[in-house]
């Protein structure tokens, strides 16, 4: 394979699927500033639930989740089972 996967039409396709659903972080549970500059924070990135460096698929839908970029940074390549659960925006 030459170049890098993630420049590709398959994974551009897969994430302009993921941002038109306009989803919360899965993280954090907070919305994504979708209209923001891809490098600010709070921008939106594709996450893989289960990271690439632990086996995940790139182009797969099911692995694909909305986050923020700081959320996606922070969690570097912990499973889903270690990161801290999702708060509700509101208190029931």
């Amino acid at each position: 394979m030459a170049g890098n996967p993630r420049n590709g039409r398959p994974y551009r396709r897969l994430v302009d699927w993921l941002r038109a659903q306009r989803l919360p972080c899965w993280l954090c549970g907070h919305d994504i500033g979708y209209g923001l500059d891809a490098k600010h924070p709070m921008s939106f990135t594709l996450d893989h639930l289960v990271p690439l460096s632990r086996g995940g698929q790139l182009l797969d839908k099911a692995n694909a989740r909305a986050a923020h970029r700081r959320c996606n940074s922070s969690r570097g390549n912990s499973t889903g089972a270690q990161r801290q659960p999702v708060r509700s925006s509101r208190r029931w």
